[in-house]
Order: structure tokens, then C-alpha cells, then sequence
């Protein structure tokens, strides 16, 4: 099989047929073999029922149906578990995604050699102030933090190889950083598509504000987690290691300024007195902390079940 396209949607029953036919007519003008992949995320009005009867017309159809709302990356880990085709498309359910897209994009991946090719809506319709400017700024930082120069690393739009699906778990609101799992999992050839942004025709939008303060927390624990997550005493330890060596050497200064004025008959206060002696046990305390935090965390790696899963590309 060419292609599986796999469309998670919530609440989107106006807008699957048209999305279906679409995808079909650009699928046959190129004489792709191809299949479709909704995955219904909990959705409370006909999506469900609209994609029993586009899979009744049509082999290329299959459905996955979530009892609950999950979340955009539940259902592309279950989309992603369930293709089968060489190359993988990701795309959203309200039309904003052009699936005239699809041949480049597949293009891409064989031709060219890119392991993952990201679009982005380099011209957007969407509200400035509210999506544009937040965007920007998430991407930015993103940018920065990855070491991915990709422009909108949030686009619903994307093509992977069928290998960099199979070696990736997407899961809690992941979904943003896909381009990152590949990279953390093996897959450097990282590319980017300047891709249609469409207006929405149907409903609204699905989410909120809240997806740029998540989309921030999640990042700082996806570089963490590829950095320390098999080492966490490399972080804590040398942190904590540090500090309380600090605080040790500022304790004994304050106490080697204590004796020196006994020595010289000099009065000197107490030296629970000085704000010095207070920081000082404060870092020793707080590094031990840390350190033993780092052994914890060493522990919890040690006995991890993927503590020795390596992803091996070939064997001969």
C-alpha cells in the first residue's frame, strides 16, 4: 500500500464526507493504493455514524471509535499503530488541510529521502492576536529548544516514513512535538513544506488558549526526559553535588571569620546571626536534596522496561 491517511477528528460529522471524497479523488488521479484512517476521538454527534457509511462504500475506509475524548495524540498513536501503508499523512478533520498536498508530500518521503516532512501554513487565516502571535512565539521557542528549524512544528499536516510511526510513542499532548520524538528516536532527515491553509468551512475550533501553556510544559519535559531521562543523576547529582559543596565552603568561611575574631579578642556576633550562616545550610540541605532526588531517579531508570529498548534500523 502507497499511502494511509489518518484523520483523528472530534466532533466534525458536517465536514467527512466532503473530506473523504476529496482525499479519494486526489488518491485515484495519481493512482495511489490507499486507505483512511478515522480515528473518532469520543465525538458526541454523528461522526461515528458518517463513518460507518463512508466505510460501506468504500474498502479504502476504516474507523476506530474511542469510547471517551482523549486527545489529539491517543488517536494519532492508534492511527499511527494501525497503518499500513509506506507513507503515513496526518491531517485534520475540518478541511483546513489541503489533501491536494498529499502528492508532493508523498514525494517527498520517496524521492527525496526525508524520513518526516512537516507543513507549514506560512499564510494563515486564522485570528492574530489569539493564534498567529501565541503561534510564533510557541514555534520560536521551539525552535530554539529542538534544534529543529521548522516553522510550524504544530501543523496537523504531515508526511512520515512508515518506519518513523512504527518508532515513536505519541501520547498526553505529544502530538505538538512529533517532529522532536523522530528526531530523539533516530530520525534525522527532518524536512519542511510550505502547505494550503484553508478556512474552517464547518464548527469551531476545538481548542483553546490553554494549548500554548500546555504546549510549553510539555516541551520542557520532552527535553529533559531526551536528556536525563536514562541518565537522571548527570543532572541532579553534578546540581546538587555542586550546591552542597557551596554551602559547605560558606559555612566554614563564616565559621573561619568567627575564630578569627576570637583569636584577635575582636567581639563578633553569633553566628547563627548572619544571614550567610542561614544561606549556607539552606544550599547544603537543598543539594542533598537534589543529589538524592538524581539517585531516586537512577534507581526508577534502573529498573525501567525501557531502559535497554534501542531502536535498530538493520540487521544483517
Amino acid at each position: 500500500m502507497d499511502i494511509s491517511v489518518i484523520v483523528p477528528l472530534y466532533n466534525e460529522e458536517e465536514s467527512l464526507v466532503k473530506l473523504y471524497e476529496w482525499i479519494e479523488k486526489v488518491m485515484n488521479k495519481n493512482k495511489f493504493t490507499f486507505e483512511i484512517i478515522f480515528v473518532n476521538d469520543g465525538s458526541t454527534d454523528h461522526s461515528w455514524e458518517v463513518i460507518e457509511s463512508l466505510q460501506k462504500k468504500s474498502v479504502n475506509v476504516r474507523g476506530i471509535k474511542f469510547r471517551n475524548n482523549y486527545g489529539k495524540s491517543p488517536a494519532l498513536y492508534c492511527g499511527f499503530n494501525a497503518a499500513k501503508g509506506d507513507v503515513v499523512i496526518t491531517m485534520d478533520a475540518d478541511l483546513q488541510d489541503s489533501p491536494d498536498e498529499i502528492p508532493e508530500l508523498y514525494r517527498m518521503i520517496k524521492e527525496d529521502g526525508f524520513d518526516l516532512v512537516s507543513g507549514w501554513k506560512k499564510k494563515r487565516h486564522d485570528s492574530k492576536l489569539t493564534k498567529n502571535l501565541p503561534s510564533k512565539l510557541y514555534n520560536a521557542t521551539a525552535r530554539k529548544v529542538t534544534g529543529l528549524k521548522l516553522h510550524d512544528m504544530n501543523c496537523g499536516l504531515k508526511a512520515y516514513r512508515i518506519d518513523v510511526v512504527k518508532n515513536i510513542e505519541v501520547y498526553g499532548e505529544m502530538h505538538r512535538y512529533i517532529p522532536y520524538l523522530a528526531k530523539n528516536a533516530g530520525f534525522k532527515k527532518i524536512g519542511e513544506k510550505v502547505v494550503e491553509h484553508r478556512k474552517r468551512e464547518f464548527g469551531e475550533t476545538k481548542f483553546g488558549l490553554e494549548r500554548f501553556v500546555n504546549g510549553y510544559l510539555d516541551l520542557i519535559s520532552l527535553w529533559f526526559l531526551s536528556k536525563f531521562g536514562k541518565k537522571p543523576m548527570h543532572f541532579f547529582g553534578l546540581y546538587g553535588s555542586l550546591m552542597f559543596i557551596l554551602g559547605f565552603i560558606a559555612v566554614i568561611a563564616v565559621g573561619i571569620n568567627k575564630f578569627i575574631a576570637l583569636f584577635n579578642h575582636v567581639p563578633a556576633p553569633l553566628v547563627t546571626q548572619s544571614p550567610y550562616f542561614y544561606l549556607a545550610i539552606l544550599a547544603m540541605i537543598l543539594g542533598t536534596q537534589l543529589f538524592l532526588t538524581g539517585f531516586l531517579g537512577e534507581i526508577v531508570a534502573r529498573n525501567s522496561s525501557e531502559r535497554n529498548n534501542y531502536r535498530i534500523e538493520k540487521e544483517i
